[in-house]
């Protein structure tokens, strides 16, 4: 009797909690997938941004009166192309392909309940190698003694500050945010003795759906 005193007393309190706070969207698990253009800033070769894919698992949260707290992990192949010369085609582009996997961590400032929000946060990125457009490994990019196949062993790790906005209903909404590395994504080459002073920071354009459960 006594424990169920208790109970019906917690009880209590935790409606009359609820009744003071309204309702949140809280610990809602969020399954992600969608678009990204990739663009690689840099002087050292010439390049221009192509579209790839993404998919993940996002946490939404409770933080704080009107912010949330989105805790993410998104697998990515991000594409971006080349300027090269081929001895017998001339000029020809060549495509790079960048698999990474991020965790983000976002503040999110909800706008409107359930369907609209401004996010912004910090996300880290673990790079693979580039993987050079098959055939076009020895093609020579273009302004440079280098082979496409020359830059494929770049920094392992990016840090990317991101903002976004989130809007939709209650499970089933849109995101679409920007990321720009600031951290140089060619340092690794740097050590390579190539013959060049690498820089190179990524922008990422995003455009995910999210389904939450």
């Amino acid at each position: 009797m006594k424990k169920l005193t208790l109970s019906f007393r917690f009880l209590l309190i935790s409606l009359g909690s609820f009744a003071q706070y309204g309702y949140r969207d809280s610990n809602r698990i969020g399954i992600t997938a969608g678009i990204n253009q990739f663009t690689l800033n840099t002087n050292n070769f010439d390049t221009k941004p192509e579209t790839g894919w993404n998919a993940g698992l996002s946490m939404r949260g409770n933080f704080h009166d009107n912010w949330d707290m989105v805790y993410g992990i998104q697998f990515s192949e991000n594409n971006f192309s080349v300027a090269t010369d081929q001895l017998v085609l001339g000029k020809e582009d060549v495509n790079y392909k960048l698999p990474s996997a991020q965790i983000s961590l976002q503040l999110s400032y909800i706008l409107i309940e359930n369907h609209l929000s401004f996010e912004f946060g910090p996300l880290v990125q673990i790079n693979g190698k580039y993987k050079v457009e098959s055939g076009k490994e020895n093609n020579i990019i273009s302004g440079t003694t280098l082979q496409a196949k020359d830059i494929v062993d770049i920094s392992k790790f990016n840090f990317y500050p991101t903002v976004g906005i989130t809007a939709g209903v209650k499970h089933f909404r849109l995101n679409v945010s920007y990321q720009y590395g600031i951290s140089n994504m060619l340092g690794n080459l740097n050590s390579k003795n190539l013959g060049y002073k690498f820089k190179g920071n990524p922008g990422v354009l995003n455009g995910n759906v999210i389904l939450y459960l």
